[in-house]
This record gives structure tokens, sequence and C-alpha cells, in this order.
């Protein structure tokens, strides 16, 4: 009997629990609710909401099974009357499990059982029973929300089927009748000042003619007068001061509208006075860039002046007044804006130089004038962190690193961050032989010099494009890293100069003006002591064509890490000195190694150039209705190119320009990728996420840097497979490692409550990669037409999270449901079971 039919068995059984155990005789568990509006089903959550008793949640809509009723039902209504009367009240019995357990141990045990129960009960849900009261309060708070969106005369009544088993079904049935339209929209202003501004700020009312009543236009309208006259220097205004009052008597359903803006309300002790409210204008700007507890009762002792803002400091002033003066938007004579106030905050607080900025308004009493104090509290100049692991990985046993860190800030006292970073690490390699040799084989050092400017450091003033409420800042990152027995031993450096700015709350955008990263392989000797599946695919073919014994091999096993035989063998098989001929599949095979040997073993050097778009309309971590909207684009050579022609520089035998030995790589590389959650309503939400990319090599360069090509499979992609190991298209590859330059990825997931914290989902990934546009030219693994769309793998599956709240820890089941690599007719369900099976661990979503 398959996994899938004991499953399928189990969840029959658990289905067949009788749902109304705890039902009383008289009363009826719910099992749906239904909103009927002028005899169209009513699928809208929002609307679906509005109902008091909802059904009992859980797994039901899955599975057909109200997986924490069942729970609920599990538990005892009278744990402590079956204690007493099958244990307690019998002496004998309690004697007996006494002797044998200690008395201590007996009441533990029945302490647990009462907790055994009690864990039921918070764990599962009491059955919903049917309640006439909630069922009038629904139809009341539906009745109240189709006349809030403009059906004043609707009706609502409701139907309850009960039937023997004690179940029911409430069905809600609305008749909307003719909604009310709007009609006319008057002011009435007391205040001459705001009278006056009306007309600018009525051009964008949400109360339009001719639209359909709706009470949140409302709301929202209110909203956007008070920010728009806050904004406007009306200091003391607020949104109670605005009112809408309707009419509708004899209006052939129209609605007329008065918009009332009061006068200003000032109580005194014993007394209420109304005056016109009045623009406030800034008079001045002051800095305090040194406010703490421990000086608080010390004297100014330095003080500046720039662009009207003063600046004063208790000890010497650290920060050049225009580093902080760059980061208030308060200006001396302008009217005073909640949006200045709030760009000021932001800002400060993005320089991660002070603890809570704080801003104060003082009204002077002589005129409608505000002085605006800044209090900033520094934060420490110098902080040190150490983060010191051990782990184990698959290329080694035992590992131990230690990093460090050391954080300057205001380094050049413009509020600039300075972070100086290294990482040291050593470890036991899995494949260590020599046991003469050190037993901490494996060794890893680097460093990273990170600088951050709070502005754009151009030569240029860019405030124009990009101006200072967007936060720009510069990113200045210098790295270098050395790696021995990883792989091929490589080094690298890198920098990066970019520039970041946020246009709006929802937007990110980065441009990396120059990104150079430069890769060197020290132990190229090794490949095939790396890449094992390669090597013994070379060594199978040559035995085959007899040119080794079948006991032989092509690694000389008398020097150490010796695989000059395997490569004396590629080129004997290249320039024909072996029985192989370019139309076996053989050769292909071993040319095919030979290729992928000569990328992954050359030196990289990509100078390129990148933007980043980014747009999230996520509001807080709470929220699970929202899109993330990401796109990439890269241009990498074209400035060493360009050089390189101009100078007249030499090309190399392949026909590449190189710069310091090393040919650079050039290509143009861009990536999608959007995401969108849906809201369900009680903790069930539906994900989706949509990725492509594309990286396509000229010029010098006629395939992709291994570090800058796609892959598939893993816990955070198609989870049927594990990380590297799907594709290219269909081919049967039996790399370590898969990839290529062109990437489709699909996923959608359902997400639902269980019970406590942990929670449930289940899946479908889609996609794959291929070739496309580079030197690879084998059929199965390109990308020839929209016919490749065919070689899509498709993996779906379940899996169980529990959320720590600070993190979620997942466990995901990935089943191969169509797998490209089979024979076209053989792709679907072939290896749909849990023996073949991914099981993925992973660290909260995957997207």
């Amino acid at each position: 009997m398959s996994s899938f039919t004991l499953l399928f068995i189990s969840i029959l059984m658990l289905s067949s629990c009788n749902v109304v155990k705890r039902v009383k005789d008289g009363e009826h568990l719910v099992i749906s609710n239904s909103i009927i509006a002028d005899s169209v089903h009513v699928s809208n959550e929002r609307i679906n909401n509005i109902i008091d008793q909802k059904v009992n949640s859980g797994i039901r809509k899955y599975f057909s099974t109200p997986l924490k009723l069942h729970i609920y039902n599990l538990a005892r209504p009278n744990i402590d009357s079956i204690l007493d009367a099958n244990i307690l009240s019998d002496s004998s019995k309690v004697k007996l499990r006494i002797a044998i357990l200690s008395k201590k141990q007996f009441d533990k045990q029945i302490e647990s059982r009462r907790n055994f129960n009690a864990w039921l009960k918070r764990t599962g849900e009491a059955p919903v029973i049917y309640d006439e009261d909630k069922t009038i309060k629904t139809a009341k708070n539906l009745r109240k929300y189709y006349y809030s969106k403009g059906w004043f005369n609707n009706e609502v009544t409701y139907d309850v089927e009960k039937d023997s088993n004690k179940l029911a079904k409430v069905t809600y049935k609305v008749t909307k009748k003719k909604p009310y339209i709007l009609d006319s929209l008057r002011p009435i202003i007391s205040s001459s000042a705001i009278d006056s501004v009306y007309p600018k700020f009525i051009r964008a009312t949400l109360l339009k003619k001719g639209e359909q009543f709706d009470e949140q236009n409302y709301e929202t309208e209110r909203e956007r007068i008070n920010t728009y006259l806050r904004n406007t220097g009306f200091y003391h205004f607020g949104q109670d001061y605005i009112r809408f009052e309707m009419d509708t008597i004899n209006t052939n359903h129209k609605v007329h509208t008065d918009l009332i803006i009061a006068n200003r309300t000032i109580r005194g002790d014993d007394s209420t006075t109304t005056e016109p409210f009045k623009i406030y204008k800034i008079k001045e700007v002051n800095i305090y860039t040194d406010d703490n507890f421990d000086n608080r009762f010390k004297a100014i002792t330095d003080t500046a002046t720039y662009k009207d803002i003063n600046l004063y400091s208790k000890e010497k002033l650290k920060f050049r007044p225009k580093a902080l003066t760059d980061a208030v938007f308060i200006n001396a004579g302008d009217n005073y804006s909640d949006l200045a106030r709030s760009r000021t905050s932001r800002y400060l607080n993005d320089l991660q130089m002070f603890r809570y900025p704080n801003i104060d308004f003082i009204e002077n009493e002589a005129d409608t004038t505000l002085t605006a104090n800044i209090f900033l509290e520094p934060k420490k100049k110098y902080s040190l962190s150490f983060d010191p692991e051990i782990n184990t990985s698959n290329i080694q046993t035992i590992g131990f690193s230690f990093s460090t860190g050391l954080k300057i800030r205001n380094v050049f006292r413009g509020a600039e961050t300075l972070e100086i970073s290294g990482i040291a690490a050593i470890g036991a390699s899995k494949t260590r032989n020599d046991l003469e040799a050190s037993f901490f084989d494996i060794n890893e050092f680097g460093g990273n010099i990170r600088l951050t400017i709070p502005r754009l450091f151009s030569p240029f003033n860019t405030d124009k494009i990009i101006p200072k409420y967007m936060s720009p800042s510069t990113i200045i990152n210098l790295s270098a890293t050395s790696q021995q027995n990883i792989g091929l031993d490589k080094q690298a450096i890198s920098g990066v100069f970019s520039y970041n700015w946020f246009p709006s709350n929802t937007v990110t955008n980065t441009l990396e003006l120059f990104n150079v990263n430069f890769v060197k392989n020290l132990n190229t000797s090794n490949y095939f002591g790396v890449y094992t599946n390669s090597f013994s695919s070379l060594n199978s073919i040559a035995q085959d064509i007899n040119y080794i014994g079948s006991d032989e091999s092509l690694y000389d096993s008398s020097l150490s890490n010796s695989y000059a035989p395997a490569d004396d063998f590629i080129s004997d098989v290249l320039t024909g000195n072996t029985s192989l001929t370019s139309n076996d599949d053989d050769f292909t095979t071993v040319n095919n190694i030979e290729e992928r040997k000569e990328r992954l073993t050359e030196n990289n050097l990509i100078f390129s150039t990148s933007f980043d778009y980014k747009k999230d309309k996520r509001k807080n971590i709470f929220d699970n209705d929202f899109s993330v909207f990401k796109w990439r684009v890269e241009l990498a050579g074209n400035f060493l190119s360009g050089i390189s022609s101009l100078a007249g520089a030499p090309k190399n035998d392949a026909g590449n320009y190189e710069v310091f030995g090393v040919a650079f790589s050039q290509y143009f590389k861009t990536e999608i990728d959007y995401v969108k959650y849906i809201d369900l309503g009680r903790k069930n939400v539906l994900a989706f996420r949509s990725y492509a990319g594309i990286a396509i090599p000229f010029g010098n360069s006629n395939s992709i840097p291994f570090a800058e090509s796609f892959f598939a499979g893993g816990p955070n992609d198609n989870r049927a497979w594990t990380a590297y190991n799907l594709g290219p298209g269909s081919s049967k590859s039996t790399n370590e490692f898969n990839e290529a330059n062109f990437k489709i990825h699909l996923s959608a997931e359902q997400r639902f409550s269980l019970f406590g914290a942990f929670q449930g989902a289940v899946f479908v990934d889609a996609g794959n990669i291929w070739n496309a546009l580079d030197n690879v030219t084998d059929d199965a693994a390109t990308f020839t037409s929209f016919n490749s769309l065919k070689d899509i793998a498709v993996g779906s599956g379940f899996g169980i999270r529990y959320d720590f709240d600070f993190f979620v820890l997942r466990f995901d089941v990935g089943l191969k449901t169509y797998d490209p690599s089979q024979s076209d007719n053989n792709r679907w369900f072939r290896d749909y079971n849990f023996r073949n099976a991914v099981y993925n661990i992973g660290i909260n979503y995957p997207f």
C-alpha cells in the first residue's frame, strides 16, 4: 500500500469523527454561512467578515476536516469529575498507585492529565453553536454596510436550515434597492484663512458629483483635507474640526452635502473660546547637537549658524554644520508643515547617528510664528562586534569561524559611518587523504571596509534630480577574501561605488555606478577533485573505448591531486587521437566537459554598472495583503571594452581584450521579480511569486561567469529538486552544479493556520533554467523557441511551519509532478512519492 493511500485513509478516518460530539441536544453546529445580494452569491472577503458567527476554522476547506474542532472534541468537558469517579474516589486505587509511583509522582500524573485536557481545549476550537442573537446582529451589520455604500433603503433577511444531525446552514439575503448618488457639495467655512485656500484643496476632492455614495470616501476626504491644511501652515488644525452634513429628503436618491469647517476651540481652565484658524510660519530653527541626561545642567559652549539654522553644543561641536542642516526640512520663513517635520525626523533617523531625535515647536505669543527646536542625542562613536561560530557542511567535518567588526560613526564629521570587518575560518575537510597534513586543512580569510556617506558624493549638484527628502546616500565598499581547500581555492577582490535613495515610502532605488569584482582560481589542477561527476563520466568513457584498462583510472595516485591523465585524455579525444569522432555522443560529452572546465577555471574580471528598483507595498510585518515588485538591470564590460578599443589594446588568441592578463566579462543582465499576497482572512494567505532573469554575453565574452549565472531548485525555489539539481532544460545532467543564463520561476502557495503556533501550506512550484544566446549548443539545455516552455518543471507539495514570532521555522516536502528530464510521454507523476521527494528545511517563508 503506497504512502498516499495510507494518508488518504487517515484523512477519511479523521473526517468520519463525529463533529457534533460536543453539541448538546437542541443545539446546532453552524457549518455554512452564505450571503446573497440581489440573487448573486457574495464572495467578497470584506463583506463575509461581517458575519459575527463564523464556522469552525482549521483545514476543513482543504481536506473537508475541521481539524481544530476535532482536537477540541478530544478533550473531556468534565475532566475533574472523570478523575474523581475513576480514581480519586476509590481510596484503594489511590493507595495502590501511590505505592507504585510515590505520592509526588501520582500527583504529577493527575495534574498532567488535567493539563493535557486543558491543552486540547486551548489548541482546539469549540464548536460554533447557532445563536439567534448573533444572526440578528449580523443582519443589522450587513444592513449598515450596504447603507454605508449608498444603498440607504436596503433590506436584509436570513434563513436558517437545521437538520436532524445537529447541523445548521445560515443564508443572509440582501435586497439593495436603488443607490443614492452624490450631487452638490457646499462649503461652510468659518475661518477666512481656510476659506481662501478652499479652491486649491477642493480640486482633488473624493466627493465627485455623479458617483455613488460611499461613507469611506467621506472619511478619507476628512483625512485628505486635514493633511493639506496641516501642511499649509495651520498648526493648530485637527481632523475633528471637519464634519459633513448630508440631505437626502425628497432629493430623488440624490445626496446634497455640506462641508463644514469650524473655528478653532481654545479651552482654558474655566472657559472655552473660539477664534479663526491662522497660518503659522517658522521663525527660527535650533539644533541641540548633544542633548542627553548626563549634560542636562551644562551650559552651551559652542555655537554655529548655517543656512539660517542655529546649532548649539554643550561641548565642542562634533559635526560639520552642513551635515546636520542637510537633514532638516524645516526652514525659517516657511509655513508650518507636518510633511517637513516627518521628513526631518526620518532623515535624522536614517543617519543612524542619534537616539530618538526629538522635534518640538514653541509658539511665540507675540505673533503667529513657531520656533522649531531639534534635540539630538549622539550614539557612541565606536562600537565593536564579535561573532564566533562552529559549523559543519558537505565539505568539512567541523569548522570554526570568527568575525569581528568595528563601526565608527561621524568619521569625517559629516555624519559618515565607517565599518571595518574581518573573518577568519578554519576547518577539517572530509576528503583529507594525507594523514601527515594538518588536521585543519581548510582556511578562509577576508576583510571588508564600508563607508556610508549620507548624501550623493558627486562633483555635480544632484539636488534637482534626487532631492534630499529622498534620503540619498553613497556607499563605498571594498572587500578581499582568500580560500584554501575550498573548491578551486579562490582569491577575490571587489569594490562597489553605489547611490541609494527613496523616492517614496514604498520605493527604493539603488544605482551601482561601479562594481568591480576580480576572482582568481589558485588550484585549477584540482578541478576534477571538486567536480567528481565530470571525472567519473570521463573515466567511464576512457574505459569503454579501452583508452585505459577497466581497472585503471585517469587519476594519478602517485601525485597529490594529479588529474593530468584526465586532461591528456580530453586533449586526445578533441584532437582525434582516440577512436571517438565528432559524431559520437561520448565525443560531445567530453567536449561539453572541457567547455565547462574552461569556463569554471578561468579567472574572472567583472566591471559592471547596475540599477535596482524595488516597490514594496507591505505596511508592516503583520500585513498579509500586499505586493512587492523588483527589477534589476546590469551592464558589464562596456567601459573596459571602450577603453581597450580606444587605446588600441591587443587581443589574445581567443580574440578577446585582457586587463591585467584576464579577459574581462561583457554581458547584459536583467531580472524581474513580483510577489503578491492575498489575505483570505482568519490567518489564511494565498501567495504568488513570478520571476524571470536572463544574462546575455556579447563582445568580449561568449559565456556568463559562474557567479552571475542562474540555478534552479532548493528550499526557496522549486522545492521538488535540490539546489543546482534542476535543468538546464530537459537535459539529464549529472553535474554537481547545474547553471545557465536564462531562468523562469513561478510559485503559488496557500498558507493556513493549523493549531497554536503551527501553520500549514500547500504549494505548486514551476520553472527551469536554460542556456540562451551563449556558446552552449546542447539542444536539450538551450531555449530555442516558445516550444522550450514544455520543459518547465513542476513540483508540488505541502509544508508545516512553526511561528516563533521573530522568525518562522519551515519544513516543506516537494514532490516531482512534471519532470522534463524524462521522456516526453513519461514526465507526469513519474517519481511522485515520498521515496523520491525532496525534504526542505528553511528559515522564514520561501518568498
